[in-house]
Formats: structure tokens, C-alpha cells, sequence
């Protein structure tokens, strides 16, 4: 019995050593902290938004424009591509597919569907400085590419 009740109480200060030694501050464990990957394409601009004169329309990807489902058009990103649009006044944020061309308009960069416009608050306004993220590029043909900081390439729109 003696026995039993010393391996326990030095078990016991073994484990209360570990947990204490986990808990320091100092120790040399460093979580392994993950780096956000630099987006392929970013631009900062006007956008607008365009709805009911073109919905039912057929759209530049052969698409038929839906002014309630979540789009937009760009004038050089390849059909297809994927991008997050960031109304950069309030940080809200909506992810969607570029499947036209446009905007028309001098100044702006992307044209949003009347619902994307409503999701990001700009709707009532009609205009908002945005900022356009993707994390890749839609393959399209002849689509150039640019060496990046980390010496791979990515893909940019001209």
C-alpha cells in the first residue's frame, strides 16, 4: 500500500510539473502562425450598380443577367473569376462572380447587380469606393502573367 501511494504522489508531481512547465510564458513552444495569402488581383475604386434596364438581358459570359442574384461586371478580370467586393466606408463585404463587362462609366471599376449593391449598403447611394480581391484568376486565353514578391507568378488582368 505504501508503495502504491508513493507512485501516485510522485506521479502526481510529475504531472502538475508538465502542466506547469506548459503553462509558462517563457517556454520555447511557438504556435506556428499561418500567413494570409496575398490575393492574385487587387484593385481600390468607384463602383456602381446596374439592374433593371438590363435585367433579362444576355450578359458577356452568354449568361442572362439576374439583377437579384449576386454579380458584376469588370472590364479587364476574366469572365468566371471569382472576387470579394469590400465597401471599404463600412467593411461589409460580398463574394461573387465577374460574368460581364462594364462598367461604361469614366471613373468606375466595377458594375455590381442591384442585390450585391444591397448586400454592401450602396444601393440607396447608387456609388461607393470598393475594394476588389481574388484569390485567383480565372484562366483565360491569352491571359498574361507577373512574377510576384515571393518569385511565383500570378496572373493579371490588362
Amino acid at each position: 500500500m505504501f508503495v502504491f501511494k508513493a507512485f501516485c504522489y510522485l506521479f502526481s508531481a510529475a504531472l502538475l510539473t508538465a502542466v506547469l512547465q506548459a503553462c509558462d510564458p517563457e517556454s520555447s513552444y511557438q504556435p506556428k502562425v499561418q500567413k494570409e495569402k496575398e490575393p492574385a488581383f487587387e484593385q481600390t475604386g468607384k463602383a456602381s450598380w446596374y439592374g433593371p434596364g438590363f435585367h433579362g438581358e444576355q450578359t458577356a459570359s452568354g449568361e442572362i443577367y439576374d439583377q437579384d442574384e449576386r454579380t458584376a461586371a469588370h472590364r479587364s478580370l476574366p469572365l468566371g473569376t471569382e472576387v470579394e467586393v469590400t465597401n471599404v466606408k463600412t467593411g461589409k463585404s460580398v463574394e461573387l462572380p465577374i460574368n460581364d463587362r462594364g462598367p461604361y462609366v469614366k471613373g468606375r471599376v466595377i458594375d455590381l447587380s442591384r442585390a450585391a449593391a444591397k448586400d454592401l449598403g450602396i444601393k440607396e447611394k447608387g456609388l461607393a469606393t470598393v475594394k476588389i480581391e481574388a484569390d485567383s484568376i480565372a484562366k483565360k486565353k491569352g491571359g498574361t502573367q507577373e512574377m510576384s514578391k515571393d518569385g511565383g507568378t500570378k496572373q493579371i488582368a490588362r
